[in-house]
């Protein structure tokens, strides 16, 4: 820390891997499945960054001998920071864009890419350092308005809703109680395919019941714990949302890596 200032290269991951743009796609695909990536920068042959490639991405390929390169389904990142940036400043930004992981480059010139700052960086780097800004209830900072599925629903109408919404996970509820969780994550792992993707034979496969990709060992809180403790969470978990239950075990909320951003920035 410069100056009382946080830098960006300070807390940042620079083991985070990268891909250049002309390897396989199914290469991009088993290493953020491998790795449990959230997004994996893509470079040229000069590790200049041109693009990311995200989870979403990825889940259009449905061969593993897919001939489509990386640069078929990269995108343009939202947003980059440099490495000298200060990390507040950075934070408050990739809110605004609602991104939760971010290519770093040495500078927005020579765009060199030198590793990814995610929001769980930020976190315990405060965890750390200013844990007095993680002092309020959950309840002050969750989300009410939850959007949820059941086991029952199928997988292709879930993941066309975490699309639509931009959203990296569900709760899965059965009667408003809390029985599971279902995140990209978990599609990609399944190896799920969706109906928009066609298998080998050219038929659509079968449609999958939420219930046999969710998680069911859910890590959920109360309103009226402290957000330090679900902070700690997130990151020794790599967590990336808490569920909130009363004392029933009814979902009355919910608390992602970003409203915790928020609050220390705030």
């Amino acid at each position: 820390m410069r100056g009382g200032c946080l830098r960006v290269k300070e807390i940042m991951n620079e083991k985070h891997p990268s891909i250049y743009d002309d390897e396989l796609a199914t290469k991009a695909r088993a290493i953020i499945r491998d790795f449990a990536l959230r997004i994996l920068p893509v470079t040229d042959g000069h590790k200049k960054l041109v693009g990311v490639v995200s989870r979403g991405n990825v889940m259009v390929i449905s061969s593993s001998v897919s001939p489509i390169r990386v640069k078929g389904i990269m995108t343009n990142p939202k947003y980059t920071a440099t490495i000298e940036e200060d990390a507040f400043l950075a934070v408050k930004e990739m809110i605004k864009h609602d991104e939760w992981n971010i290519p770093i480059i040495n500078s927005h010139q020579e765009r060199i890419y030198k590793g990814i700052l995610g929001l769980e960086n930020f976190i315990d780097a405060i965890i750390k350092t200013s844990p007095e800004k993680l002092s309020k209830p959950v309840s002050e900072i969750m989300s009410r308005k939850v959007i949820t599925c059941t086991p029952e629903e199928e997988v292709d109408n879930i993941w066309r809703l975490m699309q639509t919404k931009s959203l990296a996970g569900l709760p899965v509820v059965k009667k408003d109680k809390l029985v599971g969780i279902v995140t990209q994550k978990d599609l990609i792992d399944s190896g799920v395919l969706l109906p928009t993707f066609e298998s080998k034979k050219g038929r659509f496969l079968a449609s999958t019941k939420v219930s046999s990709v969710m998680r069911t060992q859910v890590v959920a809180v109360e309103p009226s714990i402290k957000v330090i403790r679900i902070a700690k969470i997130m990151v020794s978990k790599d967590i990336g949302r808490v569920p909130v239950v009363d004392e029933k075990g009814t979902l009355v909320g919910i608390v992602d890596r970003e409203d915790v951003a928020r609050l220390i920035v705030k």
